[in-house]
């Protein structure tokens, strides 16, 4: 007995169905046709705000990249991403798309025996059973989603507890929106009041993690819309079911009353959504099919269930790079018991022994087998971020969300861990190697510019500081034609660059004491041509040697004076900054974890590096002038300032550094780099509120 389970809001994206509407003719008409049903409602043609013109390329990403592991893709929203996510556009394309899914289904033979939807998937499973026609449907859904979208914004918060426990915690403006399993609820309201409910909980080590919403679904901010909503079901034919279909409102099965009565419409807006109910109404000896975009549904089945037999995904979960059509095919596969499921401790490799490990202690199954998906054995994104977690202090290398979904079984995701760590493929991370000798991965920055580089998102952050804000090149400071430029702190090399490509015969010499950086500033500066003297030390105010703790996953926090409590409040105070910037919702996806992955983030490696004074290299070099130096060392900028001989100061025109502001220090180099001359300007980052971390810009009236 197959049961369709179709999903709500949340893992829809733009391109779903794409492939399917290219490759199906049944599933193309049937979208065709609810994009022309739907026309007159929406005022555009459905498939140009679906579909893009070109689809967008899908790009691998390498390192442990905040975003990622926050649930959130590489790229921001394009224009027509945001114009789909709009509630009144975005539930007439998931309904459309679903339905003509399971049209798709139909014509193979695959028809529903029951069905459950999860909030706008029960108007599908309702349409289906013949409750409301295609086009009563329709306009109900289009109009509903008017409706919403003109009602004030809302959020949701999901919560790893039982209802009993969070009933008392709602309080009178919070409601209860979707019990989705024995210890996962959703909860929606005014956005202050889950703020609120968010910090009191994460005070209380309650996992929580937001729900990508424009609205409060499902609560009593929906009430002043039930009137409405009933009064246009009212005017629709509605007809007792001729497939049987679980209810959102009751958790158990729609009655005739119930599906008959305009009322109920408006209640299941209002009402929770009682999935996990549902699903154990349906029992465990029925074949559960999802028939719509993403996986939730398939994971929350298998999480109540405590195994994936008999739950299949149709579609591609949003992240994943793989064609719809092949998804749709292998679900083919799997409803025919032609796929092969291996014995979950046949022949495991030690990678694969130690990932079923891991596995077993996030999943509610009592085996793992090696070639069934994380996601189809109750994994979920938050979860998945819980392993990329594990897996980095595993097997010290580090993956991005994105490959938990490209290679969701404990074999393939075995197989790229170990490739990784023979850099077979792509590079092993610095943190597995001291010489950093294996091949490192490229990355294109947003200006053309092609870079060997460490991780994906520390070199965003370094390309946004560097050459969009312009963070060094600002309040006078200017590198022209034939300037001479000195780099203290040039990790992979991005400032030298900038100073390459900003004038024409541009001299540059970089410091950079970690080997691991050393290796890709160097690489970067052969690929680019730029005329630079590179020089593998550390600036000091002597000659000598000095234990330099290098994080492979923070480059940008490494240091010859390492206070990891000062480093993880730094971090967690710029994050609280751009969570006020307007980054809430990613931050607070990091739920429970942060200080999880604040610990992945400073595991160190120890190197015994060199130190040149600045002076000393300036008469070797036999450096006559200096345009600029830029000074970037972490809580060293007093010390190579003090490696400048009296004699030297002349030759320095420009001088830009990062200074952190422990005992006085940006007032005593203030005054310092004033009494040699210069006009100084210390500032403060807003990003940078909080911390004790400064630039400092300092210039000469004569500059070239």
């Amino acid at each position: 007995m197959t049961v369709f389970m179709f999903p709500g809001l949340g893992d829809h994206y733009l391109d779903m169905g794409r492939d399917l509407y290219r490759e199906f003719p049944v599933f193309r008409a049937e979208l065709d046709r609810c994009a022309e049903l739907l026309e007159p409602e929406l005022g555009l043609d459905l498939r140009t705000v679906l579909f893009s013109a070109e689809p967008a390329e899908q790009k691998p990403a390498e390192g442990l990249d905040l975003r990622r592991m926050l649930g959130r893709d590489e790229r921001e929203e394009s224009a027509q991403e945001q114009r789909l996510n709009r509630t009144e556009v975005a539930q007439p394309a998931l309904f459309a798309v679903e339905y003509a899914l399971a049209k798709l289904w139909a014509s193979w033979g695959v028809e529903p025996e029951a069905m459950i939807g999860y909030s706008l998937g029960e108007y599908v499973a309702a349409c289906l059973a013949g409750v409301l026609s295609l086009e009563d449907s329709l306009t109900l859904v289009a109009r509903r989603a008017k409706l919403i979208e003109a009602s004030p914004a809302g959020r949701m918060l999901a919560v790893m507890l039982p209802e009993e426990e969070l009933a008392g915690l709602l309080g009178e403006r919070l409601s209860l929106s979707a019990v989705n399993g024995p210890e996962f609820c959703v909860v929606a309201g005014p956005a202050e009041d889950v703020q609120q409910l968010h910090d009191r909980l994460r005070v209380e080590g309650v996992v929580t993690r937001p729900v990508r919403s424009t609205h409060a679904f499902h609560s009593a901010m929906m009430r002043p819309l039930v009137e409405q909503v009933t009064a246009l079901a009212a005017g629709l034919t509605l007809n007792a079911p001729t497939i049987p279909y679980v209810s959102n409102v009751t958790g158990t099965w729609i009655t005739d009353a119930q599906a008959t009565d305009p009322g109920y419409w408006a209640e299941h807006l209002v009402s929770p959504v009682r999935f996990a109910d549902g699903l154990r109404e349906l029992g465990d000896g029925r074949q559960l099919l999802e028939a719509g975009p993403g996986q939730t549904l398939s994971s929350l089945a298998a999480a109540v269930r405590g195994g994936s037999a008999g739950v299949v995904a149709s579609m591609r979960h949003p992240l994943e790079r793989r064609d719809d059509a092949e998804v749709l095919r292998q679900a083919q596969a799997k409803l025919a018991g032609e796929e092969r499921t291996e014995a979950p401790d046949a022949g495991l490799s030690d990678t694969e022994r130690t990932l079923t490990e891991i596995w077993a202690k996030l999943l509610p199954v009592d085996e793992i087998p090696v070639d069934v998906s994380f996601f189809e054995t109750g994994g979920n994104s938050l979860l998945a971020t819980r392993l990329l977690l594990r897996v980095s202090r595993a097997f010290d290398v580090e993956l991005a969300l994105r490959q938990v979904y490209e290679t969701p079984t404990v074999a393939k995701l075995a197989a790229v861990i170990d490739a990784r760590r023979s850099g077979t493929e792509l590079a092993v991370d610095a943190a597995s190697s001291e010489t950093g000798s294996a091949e490192r991965p490229r990355f294109q920055l947003p200006n053309g510019l092609w870079v060997t580089h460490q991780n994906e998102a520390e070199t965003r952050h370094f390309y946004e500081d560097i050459f969009d804000h312009r963070t060094y090149a600002k309040h006078g400071i200017t590198i022209t034609d034939g300037a001479t430029v000195v780099d203290v702190g040039g990790n992979i090399g991005l400032f030298t660059l900038f100073a390459h490509y900003e004038a024409k015969d541009v001299k540059v010499y970089t410091f950079e004491p970690a080997p691991p950086m050393f290796e890709l500033l160097s690489r970067n500066v052969a690929d680019h041509g730029v005329n630079a003297t590179l020089i593998n030390a550390g600036a000091s105010d002597a000659e000598g040697t000095a234990e330099f703790t290098f994080y492979p996953r923070s480059s940008g926090m490494s240091s010859f004076h390492p206070d990891e409590a000062e480093e993880k409040h730094n971090l967690r105070t710029i994050i609280a900054n751009q969570r006020e910037a307007g980054a809430a919702d990613e931050i607070d996806q990091l739920g429970a974890y942060a200080e999880e992955l604040m610990d992945v983030r400073f595991e160190a490696i120890p190197f015994t590096a060199t130190l040149r004074p600045l002076s000393a290299v300036i008469r070797e070099q036999g450096i006559e002038r200096i345009d600029l130096i830029k000074i970037d060392v972490q809580k060293s900028e007093h010390q190579v300032i003090a490696g400048i001989a009296d004699e030297d100061w002349p030759k320095i025109r420009q001088m830009v550094l990062e200074a952190h502001d422990g005992d006085g220090r940006v007032a005593r180099l203030t005054e310092l780099l004033t009494g040699h001359g210069f006009t100084v300007l210390a500032e403060q980052d807003e990003l940078y509120r909080g911390t004790d971390i400064f630039n400092i810009y300092a210039t000469r009236g004569e500059s070239r």
